[in-house]
């Protein structure tokens, strides 16, 4: 276990525009946290990782490698019908975030449970919170 929490996994840091920041490490399936500031924003990703792994590496999961940014932008272009759509950016003006906020949530959110689909538990139980936060509001810590 010390090899994979010797190694540097990138993470994403996501703006709220509401406040606060949300960190999502890409190839740790549904390894995420949420912050207030800018502050803990290191404390907190390493706090997320390293619970992420160790409990991944005690339920006998397999421990990716790290991915790094360079192999893909962050961006891509995305055809939908105009009902889904509409109701997206309903959805968003409702919690007070931004389109590209509230789809990037809904997405990160829902790989992640697909991820989990089929594990003998919930294997990111000691990093998610056990209900789903308002997209508007994000709390401190881990």
């Amino acid at each position: 276990m010390a090899h994979y929490l010797g190694l540097e996994y990138p993470f994403q840091v996501i703006a709220d525009p509401a406040g606060g920041y949300v960190l999502v490490f890409p190839a740790l399936p549904g390894c995420m946290t949420q912050v207030e500031s800018a502050a803990p924003i290191g404390p907190a990703a390493d706090e997320a990782r390293r619970l992420w792994i160790t409990t991944e590496y005690e339920e006998g999961e397999d421990i990716p490698r790290p991915s790094y940014p360079e192999q893909c932008s962050g961006k891509f272009h995305l055809r939908l019908p105009r009902s889904l759509h509409r109701r997206l950016a309903e959805l968003a003006e409702r919690e007070g975030v931004s389109l590209n906020q509230c789809v990037v949530t809904l997405l990160a959110r829902a790989e992640a449970e697909s991820r989990s689909v089929g594990s003998s538990s919930r294997r990111t139980a000691a990093v998610r919170s056990p209900r789903r936060a308002p997209l508007r509001r994000v709390a401190s810590g881990g």
